[in-house]
C-alpha cells in the first residue's frame, strides 16, 4: 500500500484510508497497488457491466450475482475484471452469501491477472454499513480539508503581504501541495521557483518552451499540459497569468507525478488568482501614482511655471491617487511610533505600508524613518486617531491645502514632529498656537528651562524667586533700566546689581539678542520647574 500523504499537505480519502476503518473481518484476498489512490465513492452493483455507471476511483462491490452459471466461467470472469480495470475501480468487494460460500477462483485469478485489490466481505458485515462507514470517514476529512484550506488561504495572504511576495507565494503552494513550481515572466524568462525539500526541482527550462509558447501565445483561461520522464514531472501543468484585457502577462508551471485532488487545485486556482493579482498591479494597476511621480521627480519647477492646463493635469493624476476630486482638499499627516521612532525591527514594510494606505485610504504613502508620511483626502476625524493611536502611533495631522501648497503644509507638519515625539500625543496642524511657545510645547520648553537657568533654579526658593521675577521683568521692558524698576518697584541700582548677578550666575552675556530670546522664552516654562503650576 502506498503511504499516506504527508503532515502539511491537503489531504484526501484512500482506499488504505478507507479500510482501517472497516472491522477486522474482511480480508484483502489481492493488494492490486491501489491504497494511496483516492477513493470516490462505495457503489453496490449486481450488473454484469455496471462501467459506464462508475467514475474513477470506485470501491465496487457485488455479492456475485454476475458469475452465476455461464458468467462464472474463465473468460467472462476475465472480461468483468477488465473492465474494472478500465474504468480504474480502486477495488472490488466481494460479499459471502446468499449467491456464494467463498469467492470464486476465477475471480481470484483474474484479480491477480489485472492487478485489481479484492476483498472478500463476511456475511456479518452489510454492504449498507460500509457505504455509511465511507460517507462518516468523507464527512470528517471534509471537515478537516475546510480547515486546511482556511489555514493555507491565510498563509497565501500573509505571502501577498510579504517583501517578495511571488517566491513566497510559490514556497508556500509547494508546501500543501506536492508539486514543484516555476513562475515565467511574460518574456519567458524565469521569475520564481520553488520545490518540497527532497523532492523534484522540475525540468530542464528549454523542454518547457513549447507549453510556453502556447500559453504566452493564447487567449482565455485555459490549462496546457504535458509530461516528461523526469522524477516528479509526469503531469506538467501551466496555468497563464492575463490581465483583465486578457493580455498575457506569465505563466505558473507546476509539475507532479499524480494528479491533484479537488482540494488541492482549488489551492492552485488561489495561487494562480493571487500572482494575476500581484502582476496586474505591478504592470498594469493603477497609472496615475506613477505618472505623477515620474512627473514630479523629473520637473519638480512644473508646480511653479507650469501653465493652468499642466497643473490641471496633475491635479487629476492626483485625485486619481487619492479616490477623490480634483477640488477636493488635501492633509498630509505624518506617523510616528511612540515606543520606537525607529522601524520596528521584524515588521514587514510592505504590510505596514498598506495598512496605511487602507487606513487613508491613499496610495500616496512613504516609509520614513521616524514612521510613514501620506497625503490623503480624509479629514482624519477622532475615530481613525483613536484607530491609529491604538496601534501604537501618534500623528502629526496637517490643515487642508491644495496640491501647489503641499510642500508648504509638509513643512508645518514637520515642524511639530518634534513636539509629537517628546510629549507622546498627536497633534492637528490647525489647533496649534503658531508661536515659539506654542510650537516648543510643554515638555521641550521645561527641558529648556531647566538647562538654561539650571544655576537659579538650583538655588534656595528665597533667592530663587526674586531673581526670576528681576529677570523676567528686566526682560520684558527689553532692558530698561527705569522701566524695570518701576514695573518692579526697586531702585534702578538695585535692578543693575541683581542683572549683574544673574550674568555672573549664568555665564553669559545679557546683552546679546539671542541670549535674552532664549532666556524669555526658558521664563515662560519655570512654573512646573519651582513648583508653581503642573508639570
Amino acid at each position: 500500500m502506498s503511504p499516506e500523504p504527508s503532515p502539511g499537505r491537503l489531504s484526501f480519502v484512500t482506499l488504505e484510508q478507507f479500510l482501517k476503518q472497516l472491522p477486522p473481518e474482511l480480508e484483502i484476498l489481492h493488494d492490486g497497488g491501489s491504497g494511496g489512490e483516492l477513493l470516490r465513492w462505495v457503489e453496490p452493483s449486481e450488473l454484469d457491466d455496471p462501467t459506464p455507471y462508475l467514475p474513477d476511483g470506485e470501491f465496487l462491490l457485488t455479492a456475485g450475482l454476475p458469475f452465476l452459471g455461464d458468467g462464472g466461467s474463465k473468460e467472462n470472469v476475465d472480461a468483468y475484471v477488465k473492465r474494472l480495470v478500465g474504468a480504474k475501480v480502486a477495488a472490488l468487494g466481494f460479499g459471502i452469501r446468499p449467491y456464494f460460500d467463498a469467492v470464486p477462483a476465477e475471480l481470484v485469478k483474474a484479480c491477480r491477472r489485472h492487478q485489481l485489490t479484492l476483498i472478500e466481505i463476511p456475511e456479518s458485515i452489510p454492504f449498507a454499513a460500509i457505504g455509511l462507514e465511507f460517507s462518516q470517514l468523507l464527512e470528517s476529512d471534509n471537515a478537516k480539508v475546510f480547515r486546511q484550506l482556511a489555514d493555507t488561504n491565510r498563509q497565501l495572504m500573509r505571502a501577498v503581504l510579504s517583501p517578495r511576495p511571488e517566491h513566497e507565494l510559490l514556497a508556500a503552494l509547494v508546501q500543501k501541495v506536492p508539486v514543484w513550481a516555476l513562475l515565467v515572466g511574460a518574456d519567458g524568462r524565469v521569475r520564481a521557483r520553488a520545490h518540497a525539500a527532497g523532492g523534484s526541482t522540475g525540468v530542464e527550462h528549454s523542454l518547457l518552451e513549447p507549453m510556453l509558447e502556447r500559453l504566452l501565445s493564447g487567449s482565455g483561461p485555459r490549462v496546457e499540459v504535458d509530461g516528461f520522464e523526469q522524477p516528479g514531472s509526469a503531469m506538467v501543468f501551466g496555468h497563464p497569468l492575463r490581465s483583465t484585457k486578457d493580455a498575457n502577462l506569465g505563466a505558473l508551471i507546476l509539475g507532479s507525478d499524480a494528479a491533484l485532488t479537488p482540494a488541492q487545485n482549488s489551492v492552485v486556482q488561489s495561487v494562480v488568482g493571487l500572482l494575476e493579482l500581484l502582476v496586474r498591479q505591478r504592470t498594469s494597476g493603477s497609472l496615475a501614482p506613477s505618472q505623477l511621480a515620474t512627473a514630479l521627480l523629473l520637473h519638480p519647477e512644473s508646480l511653479a511655471t507650469g501653465g493652468t492646463r499642466h497643473v490641471n493635469g496633475l491635479k487629476d493624476l492626483l485625485a486619481q491617487s487619492l479616490s477623490s476630486t480634483r477640488s477636493a482638499p488635501l492633509r498630509v499627516v505624518q506617523g510616528i511610533k511612540v515606543d520606537s521612532p525607529e522601524w520596528p525591527a521584524g515588521d514587514s514594510p510592505v504590510r505596514e505600508l498598506l495598512q496605511w494606505r487602507r487606513l487613508f485610504d491613499t496610495k500616496l504613502v512613504e516609509i520614513t524613518d521616524y514612521g510613514f508620511a501620506a497625503i490623503t483626502r480624509l479629514k482624519v476625524d477622532d475615530v481613525l486617531l483613536a484607530d491609529v493611536e491604538k496601534l501604537g502611533w501618534r500623528l502629526v495631522i496637517g490643515d487642508p491645502a491644495e496640491l501647489t501648497s503641499l510642500a508648504t503644509a509638509h513643512q508645518r507638519v514637520t515642524s511639530l514632529r518634534s513636539r509629537v515625539q517628546s510629549s507622546g500625543r498627536s497633534a492637528r496642524v490647525d489647533e496649534v498656537t503658531w508661536s515659539v511657545t506654542g510650537l516648543l510645547g510643554r515638555e521641550a520648553g521645561s527641558m529648556l528651562a531647566a538647562r538654561l537657568l539650571e544655576p537659579i533654579l538650583a538655588l534656595e526658593a528665597d533667592r530663587r524667586d526674586p531673581l526670576l521675577a528681576v529677570l523676567r521683568g528686566w526682560l520684558s521692558e527689553n532692558g530698561s533700566w527705569d522701566g524695570s524698576a518701576k514695573l518692579l518697584g526697586l531702585h534702578r541700582n538695585s535692578v543693575r546689581r541683581q542683572i549683574g548677578l544673574l550674568a555672573e550666575l549664568l555665564d553669559t552675556d545679557l546683552n546679546q539678542a539671542q541670549v535674552r530670546a532664549e532666556l524669555w522664552i526658558a521664563l515662560q516654562y519655570t512654573d512646573g520647574l519651582v513648583g508653581g503650576g503642573d508639570a
